[in-house]
């Protein structure tokens, strides 16, 4: 009688940068409010055929275990950790193994992905995965696999078993859509998903909410691009008493229903990409839907509804100046917004930026471990690549000091309950605290002060 087939081992790695690298298991480096998902890896675990062994291995969490006996290893990968995953590739293949990668920079960039790799993965690897597995156990694997963006119907649902639970701020996140509409010309999302945006059937997502505990995070793109949806999810979600955070357009706050709906499902938080408080900047990357103008009436329409708001700004764009690090701290400070996520424009391959920039010329680093959102890799036009990257750095060491993150959290208290508080938003604050002391942030703060005191 033959006998059965053994199970396909397989690991998964999610590899970061030296700065937060863990040095032994459950000895993670950075602040756990920044790990909250590992939500593509589920996903790919969970469209591995039945019977597989896999293992996932977040190197935030633990290092690499280059002896593991696995018969597959696939790395999921953005351009920022390309070099890292890279660097574990060649050497799983050295020890004979079979590697496979995927994610955004493989699907920007394959040529240079299959190097290190003996296949690549273009587009959602859940669309990929059978005929990539089923070719491997047969002999015949092919150097690449592309997909079409997937159908969301039937998606399967995520074995959270797999995490670390306890390194993750929760390991609830769940995604109801996926893309984005909008054609930013600086977003890697968009290009990746081919602006299409995709959404599950409701009835799946609140089967899903249902196993899941109380708090939880929504890694959607942009939750309401189909406001419709975003209704009936919302509505049917409020009975489930949950907690939860997502990224959303600031389109949000002028719909009061909507508004209103999302709050009464228990949204508590919301990440916002006001991206510039210049509206030529805005037309300029494609953001229409954003007007400057508007963003002081939605920050406080969001805090009327008991929501906290975690803006996005991006510099560097050719209207900045040096001024406009001071221009938004003031924003933020009179608009009393939550969290900040403050980065250097990145033009990241695959995008209509990076095109742009590349036939401009302007271009300056092809080492892809410095698109990190914090170093500058292009010419500015408006100022000098030093200044860019220094006052980046001093206005989010002036956003995230420490009197003005309590004189913030206090005020809070006006909109924003206590659990919430304590939950999200005080994490997320001295975890870029944390973040700054390990990256020298208030080094580069330093200096941009003493180059611009005029405007300071």
């Amino acid at each position: 009688m033959e006998g059965r087939r053994p199970a396909l081992r397989f690991l998964l790695v999610s590899p970061t940068s030296p700065l937060w690298r863990a040095r032994a298991a459950g000895r993670p480096r950075g602040a756990r409010s920044h790990r909250f998902s590992m939500l593509t890896s589920l996903y790919v675990a969970a469209s591995m055929p039945p019977g597989t062994r896999t293992r996932l291995v977040d190197e935030d969490v633990e290092p690499v275990d280059f002896d593991f006996p696995a018969d597959l290893v696939g790395l999921s990968l953005m351009t920022y950790n390309a070099p890292r995953a890279y660097e574990i590739a060649d050497e799983f293949r050295r020890r004979g193994r079979t590697v496979v990668l995927g994610g955004y920079h493989p699907t920007f960039l394959p040529d240079e992905a299959a190097a290190h790799a003996d296949a690549v993965c273009v587009g959602e690897a859940e669309g990929t995965l059978s005929a990539l597995v089923r070719d491997f156990e047969a002999g015949r694997l092919q150097p690449r696999y592309v997909a079409e963006p997937v159908d969301l119907r039937g998606l399967p649902v995520p074995d959270r078993r797999l995490l670390r639970r306890s390194a993750y701020i929760t390991p609830d996140a769940v995604q109801a859509t996926r893309g984005c509409p909008w054609a930013c010309s600086f977003c890697s999302v968009s290009a990746f998903a081919r602006r299409r945006f995709r959404a599950r059937p409701v009835d799946e997502v609140i089967d899903e909410l249902r196993g899941l505990g109380r708090w939880l995070v929504f890694m959607d793109d942009n939750l309401i691009a189909d406001p419709g949806y975003a209704r009936e999810l919302f509505t049917r979600m409020a009975p489930l008493r949950k907690r939860w955070v997502s990224q959303c357009s600031v389109r949000i706050a002028d719909d009061p229903e909507l508004l209103d709906l999302a709050a009464r499902s228990g949204c508590v938080g919301l990440f916002v990409g006001f991206e510039s408080l210049s509206d030529d900047n805005l037309a300029a990357w494609g953001k229409g839907l954003n007007r400057h103008r508007d963003y002081a009436r939605a920050v406080a329409r969001l805090h009327a509804a008991g929501i906290g708001v975690y803006a996005g700004f991006v510099f560097g764009m050719d209207g900045d100046g040096p001024d406009v690090f001071v221009r938004t701290l003031r924003f933020l400070d009179e608009n009393r917004v939550d969290a900040l996520q403050a980065t250097v424009l990145t033009p990241f391959p695959g995008t209509p930026l990076h095109a742009e920039m590349e036939r401009q010329g302007r271009i300056t680093s092809r080492d892809w471990a410095l698109y990190d959102f914090g170093h500058v890799v292009f010419e500015p036009r408006g100022m000098s690549a030093e200044t860019l990257g220094a006052g980046n750095a001093w206005l989010h060491t002036r956003f995230y000091s420490r009197a003005t993150t309590w004189r913030r959290i206090a005020r809070a208290c006006g909109y924003l309950s206590p659990a919430v508080i304590a939950r999200v938003m005080a994490p997320l604050n001295f975890g870029y605290r944390l973040r700054h002391r390990v990256v020298g942030t208030d080094e580069l703060a330093r200096r941009f002060e003493a180059e611009a005191p005029a405007g300071l």
